[in-house]
């Protein structure tokens, strides 16, 4: 009876992992870029009330909009109610944290504080990430669309 009794909660455990994990790499679904390949990503943890927070916002939104279709940008507001497993789930301690993602989701580094955005672009480069030239084709691809 024992023996039946653990290998029920053995397999009850399994299952539940089984089903956390599923459930966390559902929430990781990365951007697909046009060509449908996922982008690298840039996740902002912080809170639209923390002043470092407030002084990254417009650095995020710059990124956001200047590389669109090569690498995503995503704040969220952990001191929403909504947001607050999003925060234990990352392991935030201190905002802003911004962590940076490879397109396949694994976490390649994390920092804690303010970061200018010369400092991010710096830190994709240092990560073998060179969107200057990912910028650059994007906006000829733009430009030979207008062509024709």
């Amino acid at each position: 009876m024992k023996f039946t009794l653990k290998y029920a909660l053995c397999l009850m455990t399994v299952v539940v992992l089984l089903m956390l994990v599923a459930c966390t790499e559902a929430e990781n679904t990365f951007p697909k870029s046009e060509t449908g390949q996922s982008l690298p990503k840039l996740l902002d943890l912080g809170a639209h009330k923390c002043i470092p927070c407030k002084k990254m916002a417009p650095i995020l939104d710059e990124l956001t909009r200047e590389y669109q279709g090569v690498f995503e940008v995503e704040f969220v507001d952990v001191w929403q109610a909504e947001n607050k497993s999003r925060a234990r789930e990352h392991g935030v301690r201190s905002i802003p944290t911004q962590i940076f993602f490879a397109a396949d989701g694994k976490e390649l580094w994390r920092h804690v504080g303010f970061l200018s955005k010369e400092a991010i672009l710096q830190k994709w480069e240092e990560l073998g990430y060179d969107f200057e030239a990912a910028q650059a084709a994007e906006s000829h691809k733009d430009i030979d669309a207008g062509e024709g």
